[in-house]
């Protein structure tokens, strides 16, 4: 009792449903470093005696936005557009993660205050994810 309109079994059913899929090779990739990156914009980037400074009220805002940016570019099924959002959100986390680093030790050089301000959860997140994210867009770029 099979049906006769059925594509799911013919050759070009099949054919059709594994012509454009939603998820290319870097998608897992993508959507990691960009969890990481938006879950690194939310928890604290500074960490000193008195407390901590979340990373939202700083840079961490353009962190959030890159992660979005970057998850966006791994649920699209174009490999080159999913390439460009990977590699723009991969490098400007990246960039804005060492401009934070090096302005932590320029902080602590000017205070003479070294091992007082620290690199919190947020920014070692956040760097994982641009760690993660140029990786992948490196892998994109070079296997076909």
């Amino acid at each position: 009792m099979s049906s006769t309109t059925s594509t799911a079994g013919t050759a070009a059913g099949k054919a059709h449903a594994g012509a454009r899929g939603v998820f290319h090779p870097g998608s897992l990739g993508m959507l990691l470093g960009g969890l990481l990156a938006v879950l690194g914009s939310l928890f604290p980037w500074v960490i000193f005696p008195a407390g901590s400074l979340p990373g939202l009220a700083g840079p961490g805002l353009w962190t959030l936005s890159a992660g979005f940016i970057a998850i966006a570019g791994a649920l699209l099924p174009y490999r080159k557009i999913a390439l460009g959002h990977v590699l723009v959100a991969g490098l400007g986390v990246g960039v804005i993660v060492g401009w934070q680093l090096a302005r932590l030790v320029y902080l602590s050089a000017v205070s003479d205050s070294w091992g007082s301000l620290l690199p919190g959860m947020g920014l070692v997140l956040a760097g994982g994810g641009a760690a993660v994210l140029l990786r992948t867009g490196y892998k994109l770029l070079t296997r076909s």
